[in-house]
């Protein structure tokens, strides 16, 4: 029981964080939504291509997750400082090629066929998005070290803070309210940089005490290549898997899209209610990350299989819930996002499907945390390469477009590519939980030969 509380103590503001990253997409949408219908496509695409650029970044800044939590867990404040500091460095690091593939999204979204009419402005909110590049990865930092520590209060009061600030500045910008310029598309651009620094800026200011031990002084070996590039060793396998993940949806969009333009809507549909219930499972895999990493650190097996089974059990438990909720009421659901028939009756075709859906990506992103915690970031991505991209993918287009199942096949297709990285991490979750655990360190101390040094946590409770 002591298990599921300490979990529900930290997921519980973690998802409301996560919550409020995605509700101020929604605010930006809503918002753009009242100049017109290609500002809004506009703004969506610009969204698209800036996530399609910058989640790979934020995926490997997710390296800390195992590095800062089992240090945390070891009571080794030197391991934290080096963390946090090295984490800083490679979210400046990251900002280099990430802003220089953000200053070319004309000819990308041109090959993909996107209207003439809107990429220009889409163009440009990209472009004014680009100085909000480094924040998004510092706040990232910041996020992850503050939840490894178990300090996630700052976040949640950061977080409504950016929100607040986020509505104002669209308000102001898009529309030129209180003196401001009516800028449109590029005024909504211009309020997600300002709010992405506020973010950053707030966080540190609510949390200097706890955070400034482990900036100052600043370490000397935070700069040391090797621990770097070893850092990044461990968190590119993570940046990779989201950008694949990602890819994966934004494919199947766009095969959706071949088959007609009402599919594509109630494909959006499907996908948005699976987007918010992913919120929880995913906060739940936050904070298994955090939770398994101190049981890792300060060696004890018992406690990391405890929060290991707490998790499984609250997030695919929520989705099993969520998915009954799918698969009984799928008209009353896709009633609330539109009344054009024809969608409806493609939707109520789709959330069910949605439902099944619901408890394989659950149990795949808590195991994913699980492993994350464990120190093991490689296997999320094997399982997402042969689930995704080797199975569910050329299924889902054989039935799709080949066998003529239309949008449910393509929907099939994401199905069993869940459902099989969904059961490969729980097995692989139950082999490493077998094993004799390992804290994984960046450094040797004392002059050791360098690499990545692991010290046995034990199996014995």
């Amino acid at each position: 029981m002591n298990s599921f509380n300490a979990l529900l103590r930290l997921a519980l503001p973690i998802v409301v964080v996560q919550v409020g990253i995605m509700f101020m997409g929604v605010i930006d949408t809503i918002m753009v939504g009242h100049l017109s219908a290609r500002a809004l496509a506009a703004v969506a695409l610009g969204n698209l291509y800036f996530w399609a650029c910058g989640i790979f970044g934020m995926g490997v800044i997710m390296a800390l997750d195992p590095v800062i939590a089992q240090a945390v867990g070891a009571n080794d404040d030197v391991a934290v400082a080096r963390g946090f500091q090295r984490g800083l460095l490679l979210a400046v690091l990251l900002t280099i090629p990430i802003s220089i593939v953000l200053l070319f999204p004309d000819p990308v979204l041109r090959t993909f066929g996107q209207a003439d009419d809107v990429v220009p402005l889409a163009v440009s909110y990209v472009l004014y998005c680009i100085p909000g590049v480094l924040p998004f990865l510092g706040f990232t930092v910041l996020r992850q070290t503050l939840q490894a520590m178990g300090l996630v209060r700052p976040i949640v009061l950061t977080m409504i803070a950016a929100n607040a600030a986020n509505i104002l500045l669209n308000w102001m910008l898009i529309f030129g309210k209180l003196g401001a310029p009516a800028l449109g598309v590029a005024g909504a651009a211009w309020a997600t940089t300002a709010a992405r620094w506020l973010m950053v800026i707030i966080l540190f200011a609510i949390a200097w005490r706890p955070l400034r031990p482990y900036l100052l002084p600043l370490r000397t070996d935070t700069f040391a290549a090797a621990p770097v590039g070893r850092m990044l060793a461990l968190g590119a396998p993570i940046g990779l898997q989201f950008q694949l993940e990602y890819g994966i949806f934004a494919v199947v969009g766009l095969l959706m899209g071949t088959i007609g333009t009402t599919p594509l809507a109630a494909h959006q549909v499907a996908l948005n209610i699976a987007s918010f219930t992913f919120m929880v499972p995913m906060g739940v895999a936050a904070a298994a990350a955090v939770l398994v990493g101190h049981a890792v650190g300060r060696g004890s097996a018992t406690d990391a299989r405890q929060a290991a089974t707490a998790a499984l059990v609250t997030g695919v438990g929520f989705m099993a819930l969520m998915a009954i909720v799918l698969l009984v009421a799928p008209g009353l659901i896709a009633r609330v996002y539109t009344t054009d028939a024809t969608v409806v009756g493609i939707a109520l075709v789709l959330i069910p499907l949605a439902g099944f859906f619901q408890v394989f990506d659950g149990m795949q992103v808590v195991c994913g945390g699980i492993l994350r915690g464990l120190g093991d970031t490689h296997s999320p991505l094997i399982a997402n390469i042969v689930g995704f991209w080797v199975l569910g993918l050329p299924l889902g287009v054989w039935l799709g477009l080949r066998r003529d199942w239309g949008p449910a096949g393509l929907w099939w297709g994401l199905v069993a590519g869940l459902a099989v990285v969904g059961i490969a991490l729980l097995i692989r979750v139950q082999v490493r939980m077998k094993r004799t655990l390992k804290r994984v360190q960046i450094d040797h101390e004392r002059g050791q030969e360098s690499g990545v040094r692991s010290q046995e946590a034990g199996v014995s409770g």
